[in-house]
């Protein structure tokens, strides 16, 4: 894990702005709300909605960027010294992923960091469908974490299965797919063609399972920052 991002580090040192890294700015990162997260979503089974994950949010002169984590608070300090502090917890880490996607988008570099709103989840989902078909043709995809307008369309177009942390989604039965434990991973990962995997792996450390093995495609606004700098394929179709 620490050579993944120590590479994150190293690149994301590299490339944003000495200013940005000198100058005495301030970079603040809190829990969002609900409805600031993802606004009024007619469906209510997103995770944020359920407790269990929460959006922290870094602010670098009025650009944000987001990461998911299930440890969440506030925190304030330099751009450079969260860049170079020891990733020793999901809450640190979290900050440092929120902070260097905050960076990249105040400097034009990525977009797509700020979580979609309302409808857009739903419409996110018909674009996957598109990129899926067009690019990959009916691959068996594995879908790591449960996001559950991707699992609605995916599993009406080709063989899935889902893998999620969350105990309560564990075994349950959700648009025809039965939700596996993390316990099932390797297994999954050599069943499938294709990897589809949260952005939130990027900001708790799990992300090494899912890279070099199989076709990765990374989704979401957590992982925005990180899959410009490593070059890994990212789909956020509706983030703002």
């Amino acid at each position: 894990m620490a050579n993944i991002y120590d590479e994150i580090r190293a690149r994301a040192l590299k490339i944003i702005d000495k200013n940005l890294l000198e100058k005495n700015i301030t970079v603040k990162a809190r829990a969002l709300t609900i409805e600031e997260a993802i606004g009024n979503p007619e469906a209510d089974d997103f995770p944020l909605m359920k407790g269990k994950e929460r959006l922290m949010q870094a602010e670098i002169n009025g650009s944000c960027g987001q990461a998911f984590t299930d440890q969440y608070g506030n925190f304030e300090g330099k751009l450079k010294d969260i860049l170079l502090s020891d990733l020793t917890n999901n809450f640190r880490m979290a900050i440092f992923i929120a902070s260097i996607n905050a960076a990249l988008r105040h400097m034009g570099l990525i977009k797509g960091t700020i979580h979609c709103r309302d409808k857009e989840p739903e419409e996110c989902a018909g674009e996957l469908v598109k990129k899926i078909k067009e690019e990959y043709g009916t691959p068996r995809i594995l879908q790591i974490g449960f996001q559950p307008r991707f699992v609605e369309v995916l599993s009406g177009i080709t063989e899935l299965r889902v893998i999620d942390l969350d105990k309560d989604n564990i075994g349950t039965k959700k648009f025809n797919t039965t939700i596996e434990g993390p316990e099932k991973t390797d297994e999954a990962i050599e069943w499938a063609d294709l990897l589809f995997v949260t952005g939130t792996t990027v900001a708790n450390g799990t992300i090494v399972k899912f890279l070099n093995k199989k076709p990765v495609l990374f989704y979401g606004t957590t992982i925005a920052g990180a899959a410009y700098l490593m070059g890994w394929d990212r789909f956020c179709a509706k983030g703002r």
